[in-house]
């Protein structure tokens, strides 16, 4: 990897990236398509709320490569069918490989699915997205200039843990803002940065 201007370093395309973001081929395809861009669907945002609750205490990478094991055993992560899940289907997840086996963090995802449920559709969008900061913050120039947390995480995590969301912290709330596109932290001079709203 050869350094480019900005804190970016250029990809094997030779264009500039997030220093993460060319670490891992899984990485390269997850920062160049995904990380950043908006998601919207109360479903799409319950996945993504999940795998970061997942990913609590671990690298993303690791959950990255388990994400078709986590959708299989999660059906899709589709509320509805995840809010019926039985203490049957909790043995199958403990003993499913193809995902992270950690008992409370799979109950979790079970109780905030039958929380969810409950919700008017829609409902679960239009709370996490009207926890997104007003746009025109400056573009971070290095990875340090990241914050792992911020007032509208701190916010949003207390929010949904009022709404009876577990495993929801400001830190996670902050990776999911991040995913999610309620925020761009790509590097200023990266090629995956949106361009400015006008």
């Amino acid at each position: 990897m050869s350094e480019a201007p900005g804190g970016t370093v250029a990809g094997p395309d030779g264009r500039p990236r997030c220093p993460w973001g060319v670490s891992t081929e899984d990485y390269l395809a997850y920062h160049d398509e995904e990380w950043g861009r908006p998601v919207h669907g109360d479903d799409a945002l319950f996945e993504r709320l999940s795998l970061e609750a997942f990913q609590s205490g671990l690298s993303w990478i690791t959950i990255l490569r388990r994400r078709e094991g986590f959708r299989t055993a999660f059906s899709s992560f589709r509320i509805a069918s995840v809010a019926t899940f039985t203490d049957a289907d909790r043995e199958r997840l403990l003993a499913d490989p193809g995902i992270i086996r950690n008992r409370a963090k799979i109950d979790a995802t079970v109780a905030n699915a039958r929380v969810l449920a409950e919700w008017p559709a829609g409902e679960l969008d239009e709370l996490v997205w009207s926890y997104a900061p007003e746009t025109g913050r400056p573009a971070p120039e290095t990875v340090a200039d990241v914050p792992a947390v911020t007032d509208e995480s701190t916010a949003l995590a207390k929010a949904l843990k009022k709404r009876g969301i577990r495993f929801v912290g400001p830190t996670t709330a902050y990776a999911l803002m991040q995913a999610c596109g309620l925020v761009d932290d790509h590097l200023a001079t990266c090629t995956a940065r949106r361009a400015p709203e006008r």
